[in-house]
C-alpha cells in the first residue's frame, strides 16, 4: 500500500511516497526513511527498496530531495549536501508526527549519494535509531579526489573556478549555468541505468547547477560519523562495486556497533535494481531494522 505525501524542508514542499504493509498493523509501525542517489528520484531504487521493506512489516518513506524531482526549490537540480541532510531530518519529522508511525522506531537508509547524506544527518539527529546504506558514496570525497582517488589538485581547482564563475554569472543576471549529471566520464553501467528503460525516469539523470560544485566539494559526510554510536550502522556494498572503498573508509572512522555487509557479485549500480542483489540487501536490511526497531 502506498500513498503520495508532502512535507516541508526549509520551507520547501517535499514530494514523497509512503509505503506501508498491506496487512493491517496491530499498533504503530516501525518506519524507515530512504534517500535517493545523486541524479536519481524517489520512483527508482528507493521505491524498489521501500516496497520490499513494506512487505517485511515496515513503513518506508521515499522522497525527492529539495530542488529535485517533484519537490520544490530553485534552481532546479541543486545538489546541496546540507539541504539534502535537512531533507532527511524533515522526513523523520514527518514520520514522527504521523499517527500510524511509532516515533521511537524510525531508521534511515541512504542509497549512493544519500549513503553520505543519511549518515551525516544521523550524526546529530538522534531520532534516527538505526542507520544503513547501500552503495554509499560520499560525493564530496569523490569530487575532491576523483572516484578511486588520484585526481590531480588542478581538476579540483578547475571545478571550484567554474563554480565561482557560475555564481558571478547568476549575480549578473546571466542565468543558471548547468552541466549534465551523466557525462562521458561515467561508466557504461551508469549510463545504461539512467539512459535506457532499465532504470531511466523523465525526472532523473538530468542537469545540475554548476555552482553546486563548491557546495559538494566542501562537504565531508563522514567527518563525525563516530557520533552515530551507540546507535547501529550497517553499510552494504557489492563485492565488485567501484565505490566499496568509500564504505570501508567510513566504517574505519565509525564507532561500534558497525557492520559491512558484502553482496557477492554486486556492482555499485546493480545494487539499485538487479533482483538477486537487491534481494540479498533487503534480507540483511530487514533483519537489521527488525533487530533495532522492533
Amino acid at each position: 500500500m502506498k500513498t503520495d505525501v508532502t512535507f516541508l524542508s526549509s520551507g520547501l514542499r517535499i514530494a514523497g511516497i509512503l509505503f506501508r504493509p498491506d496487512a493491517p498493523a496491530a499498533g504503530r509501525l516501525p518506519a524507515v526513511v530512504i534517500g535517493h542517489p545523486g541524479s536519481g528520484v524517489k520512483e527508482q531504487s528507493p521505491s524498489l527498496y521501500a516496497e520490499r521493506l513494506a512487505r517485511e512489516g515496515f513503513a518506508a518513506l521515499v522522497f525527492d530531495a529539495a530542488h529535485q524531482g517533484e519537490s520544490e526549490g530553485e534552481p532546479r537540480g541543486l545538489e546541496n549536501p546540507f539541504q539534502r541532510a535537512e531533507d532527511v531530518k524533515s522526513a523523520v519529522s514527518f514520520l514522527a508526527a504521523h499517527d500510524d508511525i511509532d516515533p521511537d522506531r524510525i531508521g534511515a537508509l541512504g542509497i549512493c549519494a544519500s549513503g553520505g547524506y543519511v549518515p551525516y544527518a544521523a550524526q546529530t539527529d538522534v531520532r534516527i535509531r538505526a542507520v544503513a546504506t547501500v552503495s554509499a558514496a560520499d560525493l564530496g570525497t569523490v569530487m575532491r579526489e576523483g572516484l578511486g582517488g588520484g585526481q590531480s589538485p588542478e581538476v579540483r581547482r578547475a571545478m571550484l573556478a567554474a563554480s565561482a564563475a557560475a555564481r558571478t554569472a547568476e549575480a549578473r543576471g546571466e542565468g543558471v549555468q548547468r552541466q549534465e549529471w551523466i557525462t562521458d566520464a561515467v561508466d557504461d553501467e551508469t549510463r545504461e541505468y539512467y539512459r535506457t528503460p532499465l532504470g531511466e525516469h523523465p525526472r532523473a539523470g538530468g542537469t545540475w547547477p554548476v555552482r553546486s560544485l563548491d557546495q559538494v566539494i566542501g562537504a565531508d559526510s563522514y567527518a563525525m560519523i563516530h557520533l552515530i554510536a551507540p546507535r547501529p550502522l550497517l553499510m552494504i556494498v557489492g563485492s565488485e562495486a567501484n565505490t566499496a572503498y568509500l564504505s570501508r573508509a567510513a566504517l574505519e572512522r565509525a564507532a561500534e556497533p558497525k557492520e559491512l555487509f558484502v553482496v557477492a557479485g554486486g556492482t555499485h549500480i546493480s545494487m539499485y535494481h538487479r533482483d538477486e542483489h537487491v534481494t540479498a540487501a533487503v534480507a540483511r536490511l530487514a533483519a537489521f531494522f527488525r533487530e533495532h526497531l522492533i
